[in-house]
């Protein structure tokens, strides 16, 4: 989830660039890709991707 958010956040940040997109100090296309890089690095260390918090361990002796 948080790898989609970040594409999005990225693709905004684009966005603004490409378009020369005049706004506050707070929405500017580097703060937006600075939040982009943070979802990424939330979703890259695991946090947020899994809804379940189910972890599936195989048994030594199964063969599935």
């Amino acid at each position: 989830m948080l790898g989609i958010a970040s594409a999005v956040l990225f693709f905004i940040a684009f966005l603004i660039n490409a378009a020369d997109i005049a706004t506050n100090d707070v929405f500017s296309s580097t703060n937006i890709m600075l939040l982009g890089l943070i979802a990424l690095a939330l979703h890259v260390s695991g946090i947020g991707g899994d809804r379940s918090g189910h972890t599936s361990r195989r048994r030594p002796w199964s063969r599935s």
